[in-house]
């Protein structure tokens, strides 16, 4: 039986940790793919494009949109994120599982194209332990730690719509139940419909 890929939607407020958690199930387990988003923002101190982003201009990013080519598109904090469809498809296809990282507008407009697909809200603590995340990572402005606190502040509003919340407090442990709630999305019902197929049709064999 051939077994598609799960498709993992994993969101979270700037500074949650989402970047660290991925990058631990990654060397943890072998059978995710990380989609890598295409962006108009600068690279970070240490980012590759390619791997960390696609780092396009807004010129080759509407680009992209007028040819189709994002699964879904939307702009946060003064620039615009995508992901790039076809990589996602082609992945999902040789059954592995794909984790999408993008925030919140992008992880609604995926789920309403694929509705069998998991959405995964990351959050810190509290409040106050995102606050200094944020200045700890020591790359961003006050103004622009001013903004991501207005704009999780916002997104707060529309975590009901996820399916699950992760709170990431000690790393590993919330790596092991990221883990298991995507493992576990296997045996939904409405990823076994080809078993549940096939072993009726063996069934009605022995009546």
């Amino acid at each position: 039986m051939n077994r598609k890929g799960i498709l993992a939607v994993v969101s979270g407020f700037s500074g949650a940790g989402k970047g660290t958690l991925m990058k631990k199930l990654m060397e943890k387990y072998d059978n995710y793919s990380l989609s890598v988003s295409a962006t108009t923002r600068a690279p970070r101190e240490g980012e590759k494009d390619g791997k960390d982003y696609f780092f396009v201009s807004k010129e080759e990013f509407q680009s992209m949109i007028n040819k189709d080519e994002l699964l879904e598109y939307a702009q946060y904090v003064d620039n615009y994120y995508g992901t790039p469809k076809k990589y996602v498809e082609a992945e999902l296809e040789k059954g592995r599982d794909v984790i999408l990282e993008i925030e919140i507008q992008g992880a609604l407009s995926i789920h309403g194209r694929y509705p069998d697909s998991l959405l995964i809200f990351v959050t810190p603590p509290s409040a106050m332990e995102l606050k200094n995340r944020l200045i700890n990572r020591g790359t961003e402005t006050e103004e622009n730690i001013k903004k991501r606190l207005n704009r999780a502040a916002q997104e707060a509003v529309g975590v009901e719509n996820y399916d699950y919340l992760l709170i990431n407090d000690d790393l590993d442990e919330a790596v092991e139940r990221l883990h298991k709630l995507i493992q576990d999305q296997h045996m939904r019902v409405c990823h076994q419909l080809d078993f549940i197929s096939d072993i009726t049709k063996q069934l009605r064999t022995l009546e």
